[in-house]
């Protein structure tokens, strides 16, 4: 894999991931763009323990363009949008639209004496998987499943390295009815300047197990026991087993884990690598064919802390849908979004 980065008419970076050795990446941003963003502003809340993140700039984004005005797509003599290469494999940029990111504005300490103000300091950025507008990440081949695992890996460590960030997320959004703003297959990658409400919720049961096990890994443990039951087993291979978890959150759900304890994506081995594209494909194309529609997703990697309890994380992947029904959405209403606590109406 080759790895170009250049810089876009507004500063911001764009970083190419190419399979060919050959490939020039020497074509300029010609566009007359403003000045980026400036992070966002975070706001405690001091009775959940958790920070909100206010990015009103984000008021602005695009949104559903037409696929003739898709920034995401290679430029063309009539068209310029965030890749000014004729084609790519894969390219990674700063999010133009950012919820975090690195440019601090002057901000207030505070809104009361309860409530601290701090600058959202991070990351934010945009992964395209392939220019071809009108494919999906389930046709993609495996090869390029490897490319995309190879830059989500790169951006991860290079995220872990940025001031202020304290754990690198990787996801994807696909559907309209997830709340996605542009139809091109794409991912994102966000630096957090804070550990996140699940994940500090996920490190505290699983140093909890370590404690009363002897310093045992927890979701090593459910993985185990999960492939000792087999029922909820999607699929398998020599690195890698995707299961229905049996608390499931959502109406359709896997989970996707590696035999080994690894920490984050830069921690997979080669082999490791390989054989996640493959499975990821295989589990991608069910859903899609469970209803015979496109199925809206969330694609999210859970990863180890940057710098805190590295050795309680175990790297995963969890896929799921908000779909219930062909014809019906789950909604996350009263009880799960103001309580937290999810009803599922498919048993798993």
């Amino acid at each position: 894999m080759k790895r170009t980065s250049i810089e876009l008419a507004d500063g911001r970076e764009l970083i190419y991931f190419d399979e060919r050795d050959d490939a020039v990446r020497d074509q300029p941003d010609r566009r007359d763009l403003p000045p980026p963003s400036p992070a966002s502003q975070l706001r405690y809340d001091p009775l959940t323990d958790e920070w909100v993140a206010l990015a009103v700039h984000r008021q602005t984004r695009t949104f559903l363009p037409p696929a003739d005005q898709c920034p995401l797509c290679p430029a063309t003599p009539s068209w310029a949008g965030e890749i000014p290469a004729p084609a790519y494999d894969v390219a990674v940029f700063e999010n133009r639209f950012p919820a975090f990111g690195q440019r601090i504005a002057d901000e207030p300490t505070e809104i009361t004496p309860y409530t601290p103000v701090r600058p959202g300091q991070g990351r934010c950025e945009v992964v395209c998987f392939t220019d071809d507008h009108h494919t999906s990440f389930a046709q993609l081949p495996p090869r390029r499943v490897r490319t995309v695992l190879d830059a989500l890996a790169d951006r991860t460590a290079a995220l872990g390295e940025l001031p202020g960030v304290e754990q690198v997320f990787c996801f994807e959004n696909r559907g309209v009815e997830i709340g996605v703003t542009l139809h091109h297959p794409h991912g994102q990658v966000y630096g957090y300047p804070f550990l996140t409400p699940r994940t500090r919720s996920m490190l505290a049961a699983a140093r909890r197990h370590a404690e009363a096990t002897g310093g045992r890994n927890l979701h090593a443990d459910v993985l185990a026991a999960e492939r000792a039951a087999g029922d909820r087993v999607v699929a398998a291979n020599e690195h890698w087993t995707a299961y229905v978890p049996a608390a499931a959150r959502w109406p359709f759900e896997v989970h996707l884990a590696p035999h080994r304890v690894v920490p984050d994506l830069p921690a997979l081995t080669d082999a490791e690598r390989d054989a996640f594209g493959p499975l990821y494909l295989d589990l991608l194309g069910r859903f899609d064919r469970l209803f015979e529609v496109p199925m809206p997703y969330i694609s999210a990697w859970y990863q180890a802390p940057v710098r805190l309890e590295r050795e309680l994380a175990y790297l995963h992947l969890q896929l799921f849908s908000i779909r219930r029904a062909a014809d019906k959405l789950k909604y996350l209403a009263g009880s799960e979004s103001a309580m937290g606590v999810f009803i599922n109406d498919v048993a798993s």
